[in-house]
């Protein structure tokens, strides 16, 4: 990969944002699960940009606010892309509190700025978080903006009061946001897709980005969520393609510990995949994009040297037969679209 060749771009449903195929999910730039130096968070990005990523995306929950800045910082830097795309999210309004000591782990994130965030999905709290995330990126607009965690798997028995403030204020402050420019494509950032149906019944969005829930290991959004999409307009950003690192011989699953069943799963998908020399993780970041709904894939990196294995795996050829064999052994959705051999060019997809 030369310095800087942009990577191909797919559309996001209706809306006119393009964004690479590979992006670049800015969670680890938060301190996700341990502390990442400065220098090292800026490195990280330079190499994102440099290797043509042009996609980057971030929230405010990411370290209360760090990954926000952290990422305005790389953007304002001498690797600015002016193209460069950047999605954030709404949800959580961040108060100021003492900074905690040192070390200290608030939410998954280590040493996180000195904020704690407040769920908050209606009309004036939409607004609020905008605000404060277009100060801490140095933007006078955001590219995507994404409502954050709705569902039961964030808010348990609360999720239906917080679908309801959503869908009553914060969804229509989104609109309006995108009506008056200031942001071009609006759409839901979660980890289960049946809050995106959900959602769908009542809304239209141009986009969700949905982590961990169309992997190499799981893909029960084929049955009806995908479909739905497909017939909707609306693009898929893949997060989490590794399902929180598992399938690339991490020790997390799903933000938590590998439960038995899972590790038997991915030993079995990791011994078809070593039979036709293919490392898990090549499938794994190729798999999402070949269905037509799916734009970019995203997974998180915390130095330049995930960037540029990332940027390896993305190139790398996989054999045909190995998806036939993965389907064989019942071990992938038998209606799910495999990636086209590596001489066939990545298109851009227009829903």
């Amino acid at each position: 990969m030369s310095l800087g060749q942009p990577l191909p771009v797919r559309r996001l449903g209706h809306s006119d944002v393009q964004v690479t195929t590979l992006g670049f999910g800015a969670a680890a730039l938060g301190n996700l699960y341990r502390a990442v130096p400065d220098d090292a968070a800026a490195q990280t990005a330079q190499s994102a940009f440099d290797g043509g990523i042009a996609y980057i995306d971030t929230a405010p929950h990411y370290g209360q606010g760090l990954s926000e800045r952290r990422v305005g910082q790389a953007l304002r830097g001498q690797a600015l892309r002016r193209d460069t795309v950047v999605s954030t999210k709404v949800g959580r309004v961040l108060k100021p509190i003492p900074a905690p000591p040192a070390g200290t782990e608030r939410h998954g994130f280590v040493d996180g700025d000195p904020f704690e965030p407040h769920f908050d999905y209606s009309y004036d709290g939409v607004h609020q978080s905008f605000e404060a995330s277009l100060t801490r990126l140095g933007r006078d607009h955001i590219d995507i903006l994404l409502a954050h965690d709705l569902g039961q798997a964030t808010h348990g028995t609360d999720a239906a009061v917080h679908m309801k403030a959503f869908l009553d204020g914060g969804f229509r402050a989104m609109v309006e946001l995108k009506h008056s420019g200031r942001i071009r494509a609006i759409g839901l950032g979660v980890n289960e897709w049946q809050v995106c149906a959900e959602v769908l019944r009542h809304a239209d969005l141009d986009v969700v980005l949905l982590a961990g829930r169309y992997t190499l290991l799981e893909q029960a959004p084929l049955d009806h969520f995908l479909p739905l999409c497909q017939a909707r307009g609306v693009a898929v950003i893949v997060g989490g393609p590794y399902n929180s690192g598992v399938l690339t011989g991490g020790t997390h699953y799903n933000y938590a510990g590998v439960p038995a069943d899972i590790a038997r799963r991915v030993q079995a998908l990791d011994a078809v995949c070593r039979a036709h020399d293919t490392p898990l993780a090549v499938a794994a970041l190729q798999f999402p994009l070949a269905h037509p709904s799916v734009a970019s894939v995203i997974p998180g990196m915390a130095s330049p040297a995930e960037v540029a294995g990332n940027l390896a795996r993305f190139a790398t050829a996989v054999p045909q037969a190995l998806w036939a064999d993965l389907k064989s052994q019942n071990l992938l959705h038998e209606a799910a679209p495999v990636p086209a051999p590596k001489n066939a060019e990545f298109v851009t997809v227009t829903p």
